[in-house]
């Protein structure tokens, strides 16, 4: 039997093959006396996994024409003749139908390899588990009082946490800053979210730079906001492109990652932060700094910030403790005017009542704790042993094949094959060897990069890794 899949189509599998029986139902290609073949056998007929045939079975079903019978297997379901005159909703037509779009299908796909494989994981932009302070945390939790609310917080967070940040971005990171004009969000992600909802409208043009983790946001393009790229060089953004682009397209709001940078790990020296400072100021364009990275130098030296640079207001400062301490406590902040802060701490009341209380008092004791400055002494030490050991493993197993700048902070390198291969089919063989990593193509424009986290990895598994990546590229023309 000919099913025709195209593997090349924009179109899902699934969906080519939920058309195919949908067809077949109505020529007569699949009577209605008999069942349609079983998940696992077309599966392996058609050589896909068996969660693809599972979506096309979905949809069929939530269309009303097939059924599936336990012992019987999946037949076409007899109300489409009219018998019973009973549907299910068509499920996957209101979900292609809502406002805010899926993530990238590769996404998709790495997030789904990493659940159901045990692979060696340089994708994944978190921290080991060995890297978070289980030990204080554990503490904070055993031996100290909880000294939250148990009720609805307020709306902009717990005072006493927002009062500990103001502090902790003064020592850390040289920022000026008022509890009133803080947010605490659930990370850095929905920060972003919310000033997007919050402050632009559909048509509005925003800069992002590219390569960069907003790159693979659907966030921007659900929001129907136009966007423009400002191209990441091994020293950063450059300001005078910045400006040839508002002159261009009237920019409404520009996002940046100066601190090493996501993924390229470049650093935006303090004199490009002012010049792009000034550009807002004169223009009156507003700045989103998103800053995981500030804390995690190599050299030991403090890195400068937008914000702290910032003398007229004109920065949206957010981070969190995701990258630094643990991805699970779900603790960020945005630093802003205050009239902003109320508007976008409505809109995070609408969502979500407030943040929760409890992980706001164990991120607010480990904060204050000295036991915070013991941790990102010995994070950052952990980091650059893990950055030398991929950066040894490169020039071991790729050599001449890859070309990379050696990040100074931060959890991410950036590499180039230095030839041109489909970025698909590596990214396959690369699974197949038990390694997975982030094709170019979903942080930036360019063709033949890819980015590898060395954060989730200890050094053993990052040689594997890299040497197996390195077995990918070779079987990949």
């Amino acid at each position: 039997m000919d099913w025709n899949i195209d593997r090349k189509a924009n179109k899902p599998i699934y969906k080519q093959i939920a058309e195919y029986i949908e067809n077949g139902i109505a020529d007569g290609t699949f009577p209605p006396d008999k069942p349609l073949p079983s998940e696992r056998y077309l599966a392996n007929e058609l050589n896909i996994n068996r969660s693809t045939v599972v979506a096309a079975y979905d949809e069929l079903e939530s269309n009303g024409l097939i059924q599936r019978n336990r012992g019987s297997g999946t037949t076409i379901s007899k109300d489409i003749w009219g018998i019973t005159k009973k549907r299910l909703p068509s499920w996957n037509r209101y979900i292609e139908a809502g406002s805010f779009l899926p993530n990238l299908p590769v996404a998709q796909r790495i997030r789904k390899e990493l659940e159901e494989q045990k692979l060696i994981n340089l994708a994944s932009g978190e921290l080991s588990e060995d890297l978070f302070p289980k030990n204080a945390l554990r503490e904070i939790t055993s031996t100290r009082s909880f000294i939250g609310r148990l009720g609805y917080d307020h709306p902009q967070g717990s005072a006493v946490l927002r009062d500990t940040i103001t502090n902790h971005v003064k020592e850390f990171r040289n920022i000026e800053a008022n509890p009133s004009s803080i947010l605490i969000t659930s990370g850095a992600q929905q920060a972003l979210h919310l000033v997007i909802q919050c402050l632009l409208k559909p048509g509005d043009s925003v800069v992002i730079e590219d390569p960069s983790y907003h790159y693979n946001l659907p966030i921007f393009k659900s929001a129907g906001l136009k966007i423009f790229y400002l191209p990441v060089n091994d020293n950063g953004v450059n300001p005078n492109e910045l400006l040839e682009l508002h002159k261009k397209h009237r920019i409404r709001m520009i996002f940046l990652n100066p601190a090493f940078q996501n993924p390229t790990g470049t650093l935006l020296k303090e004199s490009q932060q002012k010049a792009i400072l000034e550009i807002s100021s004169e223009l009156g364009i507003p700045v989103v700094e998103d800053d995981p990275y500030s804390l995690t130098s190599f050299k030991g030296e403090e890195v400068s910030t937008l914000k702290s640079l910032d003398k007229h207001g004109n920065v949206l400062y957010i981070s969190s403790l995701s990258k630094i301490v643990a991805s699970g406590l779900r603790i960020g902040w945005i630093i802003g005017p205050r009239s902003v802060i109320e508007r976008l701490s409505d809109a995070k009341q609408q969502i979500d009542f407030g943040h929760a209380s409890f992980t706001q008092w164990i991120a607010n004791d480990f904060l204050e704790s000295e036991q915070f400055h013991s941790h990102i002494k010995k994070l950052v030490k952990e980091l650059e042993k893990r950055r030398n050991q991929i950066v040894s493993s490169f020039n071991h197993f790729l050599k001449d094949q890859v070309e990379f700048t050696i990040p100074q902070g931060g959890i991410h390198i950036w590499c180039k094959l230095k030839r041109d291969v489909d970025e698909m089919k590596l990214l396959e063989n690369s699974i197949k060897r038990g390694v997975i990593y982030v094709p170019g193509s979903m942080m930036g424009s360019k063709k033949c990069y890819a980015r590898f986290t060395f954060a989730r990895e200890n050094e053993e598994t990052i040689n594997e890794g890299i040497k197996r990546f390195a077995e990918a590229l070779n079987a990949t023309r």
